[in-house]
């Protein structure tokens, strides 16, 4: 099967959050202090749209939505952007779609910051095997509060 990745429309918003959320479910992030309570999950094409940031999704040959991951700044940290929301549904995980989103999202950090941060639960031990395929090393401290505290595992990764 054939995938796009395109940037976020405001016609994708609603699908994204669903996935997040099914996605949050099944690692057991379904609650405060993760993605789980963030007010803009179903308005990531406006969040989005500023300078420095942007998110994009995949999308199947039949023109569903699959997944997504984004770049943000990172409040109160010069040159350093936040990688988020990176969520693909169970189906199409291992063919490839988030090493092409993974790509997408640090070749524009890569224009705009220094170094790219991210949060993540512990329950995702997948999903940090890939972080560090990329060359995301694990930090102990947050670099600063993004409003996750339950996100317990955080990595940082050079850019330039």
């Amino acid at each position: 099967m054939k995938y796009v990745i395109r940037p976020i429309e405001k016609k994708d918003n609603k699908r994204i959050e669903e996935i997040i959320r099914s996605c949050l479910i099944e690692f057991g992030g379904n609650h405060e202090g993760t993605a789980w309570i963030d007010s803009d999950l179903g308005r990531f094409s406006e969040i989005y749209a500023g300078e420095g940031r942007g998110y994009w999704v995949a999308e199947d040959e039949n023109g569903t939505v699959v997944g997504g991951s984004g770049i943000g700044e990172l409040p109160e940290v010069d040159g350093v952007c936040e990688l988020q929301k990176m969520y693909c549904v169970p189906e199409v995980r291992g063919k490839g779609i988030s090493h092409e989103l993974m790509k997408i999202c640090l070749d524009f950090a890569t224009k705009h910051y220094d170094k790219c941060y991210l949060e993540t639960i512990e329950s995702m031990i997948g999903a940090q095997r890939f972080y560090e395929k990329f060359g995301f090393t694990r930090v102990t401290e947050a670099l600063t509060e993004t409003g996750h505290g339950a996100c317990d595992v955080r990595y940082i990764k050079e850019l330039r």
